[in-house]
């Protein structure tokens, strides 16, 4: 009889298990569960490991072909007396602040301008996208050719208009070089800003604006009751990856001009590549990488708290 009683409840528990496992298929939650999880260990295995491989090796005195030792804070209080680091933190605010704020303009004024009925609208779309989709390289070595000391085309042109009587040192002079950079980003990002924010602006009813005409609206007022409080969440989001993606450009500035001339165009990004990989100091390197990473967490949670505190604003505490 034991035997027999321990195949039924062995049966029963096989069953309760089977009807358990259907109603893990069936609930959508966890479907979207399995769904995510290839993405998930995909996040872990390239992005969270090599994360958390650059903080603690930040911490140890590793070099290429050394494996290196734990020395707590000695790497941060090294770049802590470094004015070489410090005038790369102020070159990577200065650009990232100066090229997000100016692609944002840009590409807003670029929005708002394709959104109206033009003829050959597609076709102007696409060509505006165009500095975008080209190579970061390929975009570098063409400014790299129009910045060119003896053969700008850009000194060239102002010569000819007698604006300047000798050619532009562009890339030799710090403040050239650094205005140089700046607008080859800005060059580069405004399509992004430009195509995002007219993707949101398709999204606004156009009986919202005839509602506004008809009260007697300006332009601007029009834009600034109803088009900014509905595109703000877009803006948020376009603004949001605008200075992640500035703030750690590293292609562009690296095929211009290295960081020079005398660290001048030098960004976090591009030093800690020089001092781990070219230099071989691999844990000075991460912890220039690391460094990065609460400027990155500030700009995240001005966005986040920005777009909490326009739900609150709305009244959508619940969203």
């Amino acid at each position: 009889m034991s035997t027999v009683q321990t195949s039924l409840r062995t049966a029963v528990e096989d069953t309760s298990l089977a009807a358990r496992w259907q109603q893990l298929r069936a609930n959508r939650n966890w479907q979207a569960m399995w769904f995510m999880l290839p993405t998930a260990a995909f996040l872990l295995l390239f992005l969270a490991y090599p994360l958390g491989l650059g903080i603690w090796m930040s911490f140890t005195d590793e070099r290429i072909g050394r494996p290196g030792i734990f020395i707590g804070l000695e790497n941060y209080e090294w770049l802590w007396d470094d004015a070489v680091f410090w005038l790369s933190v102020f070159n990577t605010l200065l650009y990232t602040i100066v090229a997000s704020i100016i692609k944002f303009a840009v590409g807003l004024y670029l929005a708002l301008l394709l959104n109206r009925h033009m003829p050959f609208k597609a076709m102007i779309r696409a060509v505006v996208l165009i500095p975008f989709i080209v190579p970061t390289v390929l975009s570098a070595i063409a400014f790299w050719w129009i910045y060119d000391t003896q053969f700008s085309i850009l000194s060239w042109s102002l010569i000819k208009l007698g604006i300047i009587n000798e050619n532009i040192n562009f890339l030799g002079d710090a403040n050239w070089a650094r205005a140089s950079v700046i607008f080859a980003n800005i060059w580069r990002g405004v399509p992004f800003v430009a195509i995002t924010l007219l993707a949101g602006l398709q999204t606004v009813s156009p009986s919202l604006y005839e509602a506004a005409t008809l009260d007697g609206a300006t332009n601007w007022q029009r834009f600034r009751y109803v088009t900014y409080p509905l595109l703000t969440p877009i803006i948020a989001v376009v603004m949001t990856f605008s200075v992640l993606f500035t703030f750690t450009d590293f292609q562009l500035i690296w095929a211009l001009t290295r960081g020079g001339p005398v660290n001048a165009t030098h960004l976090m990004a591009t030093l800690s590549y020089q001092r781990g990989i070219l230099s071989g100091r691999l844990g000075e390197g991460a912890a220039i990488a690391t460094a990065m990473i609460p400027f990155l967490l500030a700009a995240i949670a001005i966005s986040w708290f920005g777009m909490q505190r326009r739900k609150w604003q709305q009244g959508n505490d619940n969203d």
